[in-house]
């Protein structure tokens, strides 16, 4: 699929009382993922995400036939900060008391355009990171999670492109051009 505007939404740590902004503007060559990420608001904590859209009832993707997830990435039109990949197996309906998401177990793949290398001198600032089903590591609201099911891929709900504080590590203006977002299987 491309990548179409209508088809992300954001999810900052405004729902907690952050201040942090993210946005993604989407175009025919790719995804700019940007914006501000605070950790004044919520003493050294913070995150900015933008996740996909629709019916969280039925799967959106099946990926049992792929070995894992391509991320191409333009490193001249991207920071050096850490981000993080996420996928959902599972999501429930919002709360029907405060209309807020319920949280699930989700599937974390941390990356960095410092661990990439590129063939500046030949002009090239695209890389592509392979990001394989046994590196994405269970969490349950940010922290190590000690879910014994394995990652269900024949139901992935959602997608999530997010980067967080890691409690004071890094925060500020954010910047990172994604060119794709692939499932991928090995010869």
């Amino acid at each position: 699929r491309g990548w179409g505007p209508n088809q992300w939404i954001s999810s900052d740590d405004r729902v907690r009382g952050g201040l942090s902004k993210s946005y993604l503007d989407c175009t025919t060559k790719g995804a700019h993922f940007h914006g501000l990420l605070d950790i004044q608001a919520l003493g050294g904590a913070g995150f900015a995400s933008q996740r996909t859209r629709g019916d969280d009832r039925r799967p959106l993707w099946d990926l049992t036939s792929y070995n894992g997830i391509e991320i191409a990435l333009d490193v001249s039109q991207s920071d050096r900060k850490v981000y993080t990949l996420i996928l959902k197996d599972h999501v429930l309906p919002p709360n029907p008391n405060n209309g807020r998401e319920q949280s699930t177990i989700s599937w974390e793949y941390n990356f960095s355009t410092t661990d990439c290398s590129t063939n500046d001198s030949a002009g090239l600032s695209e890389v592509k990171l392979f990001a394989p089903w046994d590196s994405f590591q269970s969490t349950y609201r940010g922290k190590p999670s000690n879910e014994t099911k394995r990652l269900a891929l024949n139901n992935i709900k959602r997608i999530s492109i997010m980067i967080r504080s890691f409690f004071g590590t890094q925060e500020g203006q954010f910047t990172l051009k994604l060119l794709s977002l692939s499932a991928y299987a090995l010869p």
